[in-house]
């Protein structure tokens, strides 16, 4: 049987789910660059409706629009109570 670290079981060298999500990245960033402003708060209203449905507690959300050459770049910070949440979110995006 191969050496184990003390974080992984010895019967199978499984890693503790802690040592993974160790609540440590709880915020989830999106970026795009939209044609037009309206295009960019559809996106937005459509993600934090998303992560409202994933959220045991209030998301932070910080949108950030900003004007650039081909049209409105939207950056969003989402905070979430917990890793999971993050996780799950970020899953739901793919």
């Amino acid at each position: 049987m191969s050496k184990c670290s003390a974080d992984e079981t010895p019967v199978c060298c499984c890693m503790d789910v802690g040592t993974i999500m160790d609540n440590s990245d709880c915020t989830a960033s999106y970026s795009r660059v939209f044609a037009n402003r309206a295009q960019a708060e559809e996106t937005l209203a459509a993600l934090t409706a998303k992560a409202r449905g994933v959220e045991s507690e209030p998301c932070q959300i910080t949108p950030v629009f900003k004007d650039v050459e081909g049209g409105v770049q939207l950056d969003i910070d989402f905070v979430f109570s917990c890793e999971a949440e993050t996780l799950i979110f970020q899953l739901g995006l793919r």
